[in-house]
C-alpha cells in the first residue's frame, strides 16, 4: 500500500509540473496555439487515468504498478514534449510540432475528423463483418469436410500469412472504385487468417464430441451449427481484438493510396502538404480509436465468453 502511495504521488508530481510548464513557463516558440485545448486533453488523461485505478482496485484490490506506471511514462513525454518544442524551441519547428498546436487542431478540426472518422469504420466495420461472416460459414464446412479441407486447407496455408496489403496497390487498379478496394483489403484480411484458424479447429476438436454427435445420427446442419458453432465461438471471440487491430492497420495502409476520405488519408494529405500538426493530431485520433474499439471488442468477450 505504501509503494502505491508512493507511485500516485510521483504520476501526480509529475502531473504538476507539467502544469506548471505549460501555464507558467515563458515559451520561445512562435505561433503557438493557446494552451487551453491542451489542458483539457491532460484533465481527460488524467481522469482515465483515475477510471483505470478505479477499476483496477475493484478487481484486485490495488491499483497496481500498470495505470501508474503507464500515466508517469505520459507525463515525462509531454513535460519532455513541451519544453523540447514550446520553451526552448530545440525540437524542428516544422517535423516536430508543439502540444499546443497539436491539441488545438482537435478543436479546429474536429468536423473533418469526425467525418474521417466515420468514413473509416464504416469500412471497417463492414469489411471485418464480411470477412468474419464468410470465414466461419466457409471454416465450418470446409474443415468438417474432409475433402474440401484437403483442397482449401493448403490454399489458405499460403494465403494467410500474406498481408492484403501486399495486393492492395493491385487491388485499388483492379476495382471499380477506391472505396470498394479497400473493403476488399479488409475482408481479405479477415478472411484468411480466420478461415484457417476454424479449420485448425475444427481438427483439434476432442474426440468424445465427434463420437457422442455420430452416436446420435446428427444432421449436417445441425452438427455444423449446433455442436461445432457453439465450440469456435469462444476461439473466435478471443482472436477478435488482434483481427479489429489489424484490420485497421490494414485500411489505414489502404487510405494512404488515392483516397479522398479516411483518417489514412487525412495523415497522408496532412504530410503531403508539410502539416506535421494536423499528421500528429490524426495520428492520436488513430490511437484512441483503436483503443476504444479495443475496450468495446472487451466488453463483448467478457460478456459472451466469461469462463475464460
Amino acid at each position: 500500500m505504501r509503494k502505491e502511495k508512493i507511485r500516485m504521488l510521483i504520476a501526480h508530481l509529475l502531473l504538476a509540473v507539467l502544469l506548471g510548464v505549460v501555464c507558467l513557463a515563458p515559451k520561445a516558440k512562435a505561433l503557438l496555439k493557446g494552451p487551453l485545448p491542451l489542458i483539457i486533453g491532460i484533465a481527460v488523461i488524467e481522469l482515465l487515468f483515475i477510471i483505470m485505478a478505479m477499476r483496477s482496485r475493484k478487481k484486485t484490490g490495488t491499483v497496481g504498478t500498470g495505470p501508474t506506471d503507464i500515466i508517469t511514462f505520459v507525463w515525462i513525454l509531454m513535460i519532455i514534449w513541451e519544453i523540447c518544442t514550446s520553451v526552448m524551441d530545440l525540437a524542428h519547428p516544422v517535423l516536430v510540432p508543439a502540444p499546443e498546436n497539436v491539441f488545438y487542431t482537435f478543436v479546429d478540426q474536429w468536423k473533418v475528423m469526425l467525418l474521417n472518422i466515420s468514413y473509416s469504420l464504416r469500412l471497417l466495420i463492414g469489411g471485418m463483418a464480411l470477412g468474419l461472416g464468410a470465414a466461419v460459414i466457409l471454416g465450418l464446412v470446409f474443415g468438417w469436410n474432409e475433402r474440401l479441407k484437403a483442397f482449401s486447407y493448403p490454399i489458405a496455408n499460403v494465403m494467410a500469412p500474406i498481408p492484403a496489403i501486399v495486393i492492395s496497390p493491385y487491388l485499388v487498379a483492379i476495382m471499380p472504385t477506391f472505396r470498394s478496394a479497400s473493403l476488399v483489403v479488409v475482408i481479405l484480411g479477415v478472411f484468411w487468417p480466420q478461415f484457417l484458424g476454424i479449420i485448425n479447429r475444427i481438427a483439434s476438436v476432442e474426440p468424445e464430441i465427434l463420437d457422442s454427435a455420430r452416436i446420435m445420427k446428427l444432421s449436417q446442419p445441425v452438427m455444423l451449427f449446433r455442436i461445432l458453432l457453439p465450440y469456435l465461438v469462444p476461439g473466435i471471440l478471443n482472436s477478435l481484438k488482434v483481427t479489429m487491430t489489424t484490420s485497421v492497420l490494414m485500411l489505414n495502409f489502404a487510405e494512404l493510396m488515392g483516397a479522398t476520405h479516411g483518417m489514412g488519408y487525412y495523415i497522408q494529405n496532412s504530410i503531403v502538404y508539410a502539416n506535421y500538426t494536423h499528421a500528429v493530431a490524426g495520428i492520436i485520433v488513430i490511437g484512441v480509436v483503436v483503443t476504444i474499439l479495443g475496450s468495446i471488442v472487451g466488453i463483448i468477450q467478457r460478456k459472451f465468453i466469461k469462463w475464460h
